[in-house]
């Protein structure tokens, strides 16, 4: 399986052999689309997080629990990534909500990586042009469950919790979002948009080794990775893998799910 962070020279090196995805979305409410059709990558295809990285929302699930494999392979195929594809997805935000497809393909065996530094790092110019890929057989396959952890798993199961939420949000001192203020009960704070440097390249992977092994990930930790929705949480499972620290967990639910319930919720740093 391909490295899960290629940069831009790898993307012009391998351009005919790869599908390149287009994850822009924004938690102000912005149109991620919106953000496409103003400009993006040539060739690039548009995934929209809401329905083709999420099932429906819910006080039970959290806000974006994982789609279900049908509906994923669904959106896949219309997007033209068959089962042999290998995609680069990117946004505007150093990779935080492109990870959600990377890791979702990955996750059940399908090459995919993000493009390093995203649309900032792109020096050509970009297209309004919206390619209509033919329709690509990508076959269902269930969410692997030891990639995947439960809200029992991260609150009971002795691992290594890491929250990738901005610390404000962590520590509790506004929750923007979700029901209440706060983050699970021993869980250790890694902000997901602090693995990239200004630019939104990644760090050098020494850099990366230190800021996890400061939460203690060294590579023999048991990790599972959360946020607020399931979605950023995905970059520090892929900014680990990145920095050869394996692959880790993700709890789908994350806060929004366990803050809905009556669970205690741990403030400060």
């Amino acid at each position: 399986m391909i490295n899960p962070v290629v940069d831009l020279d790898w993307l012009r090196a391998h351009a005919g052999d790869v599908v390149l995805a287009d994850v822009r979305w924004y938690l102000d409410g912005r149109s991620g689309r919106a953000a496409y059709q103003e400009g993006h990558l040539p060739g690039a295809v548009f995934i929209d997080l809401d329905t083709a990285l999420a099932g429906p929302a819910s006080p039970a699930e959290g806000r974006h629990p994982l789609p279900d494999p049908k509906v994923f392979a669904a959106a896949m195929s219309a997007a033209g990534i068959g089962d042999a594809a290998t995609v680069v997805a990117y946004d505007d935000a150093g990779g935080v909500i492109a990870a959600r497809l990377v890791w979702l393909l990955r996750a059940i065996g399908r090459e995919a990586a993000l493009l390093d530094g995203g649309l900032l790092s792109y020096d050509g110019e970009l297209t309004t042009e919206t390619p209509v890929p033919p329709p690509a057989v990508f076959s269902p396959r269930e969410w692997p469950s030891e990639r995947l952890a439960s809200l029992v798993d991260t609150t009971e199961g002795g691992h290594l919790v890491l929250d990738a939420r901005d610390a404000f949000r962590f520590r509790g001192d506004s929750e923007p979002v979700d029901a209440r203020p706060g983050h699970i009960p021993g869980a250790r704070n890694l902000p997901c948009r602090e693995n990239v440097a200004e630019g939104g390249r990644f760090l050098p992977v020494a850099e990366l080794r230190e800021r996890f092994a400061a939460v203690g990930v060294t590579g023999d930790a048991e990790v599972i990775s959360y946020c607020g929705s399931g979605v950023t949480a995905c970059h520090n499972l892929i900014a680990m893998e990145h920095a050869g620290l394996g692959q880790g967990r993700l709890y789908p639910g994350s806060w929004s799910q366990y803050s809905h319930t009556d669970r205690p919720a741990a403030t400060g740093d």
